[in-house]
């Protein structure tokens, strides 16, 4: 099956797997998932990644999911840039999420990183997703 959004597929098995109460979930690796994942797990949104790779030469991330008394740490995570519609944002029009509680992830000229770092950074970039 042929995948036109990885990042999309990757935020949509988070999604399911926070719905289905998994502590784990597994998704195709490659750099920008990777580079997506460390800004999760260094937001403290996700406990860790370890890529694992298979006998065919194919590779995964197996993601451990965070929760906080029984409920995830992620209450929402939602894909702003899309294949169809990129979606890119200068640091001065890049507004807060959920008034300061929640990142947004961007894909800047400096790596992919949280909204917060971008701002110390005066870079902007492309809004790949927002994180609550």
């Amino acid at each position: 099956m042929a995948i036109n959004d990885p990042v999309g597929d990757m935020l949509t098995r988070i999604r399911n797997a926070l719905q289905r109460g998994r502590s784990k979930v597994a998704t195709p690796a490659s750099k920008l998932r990777g580079r997506v994942l460390d800004v999760l797990r260094d937001e403290g949104y996700i406990r860790g990644y370890v890529e694992v790779e298979h006998g065919d030469g194919k590779r995964e991330f197996e993601i451990e999911l965070k929760y906080f008394d029984g409920e995830p740490v992620i209450s929402q995570i939602k894909r702003i840039s899309k294949p169809g519609r990129r979606v890119y944002s200068s640091i001065g029009d890049l507004g807060r999420v959920q008034n300061g509680l929640g990142i947004a992830i961007l894909s800047t000229s400096k790596g992919v990183m949280s909204d917060h770092v971008a701002r110390q950074e005066n870079v902007g970039g492309e809004i790949l997703c927002h994180v609550v």
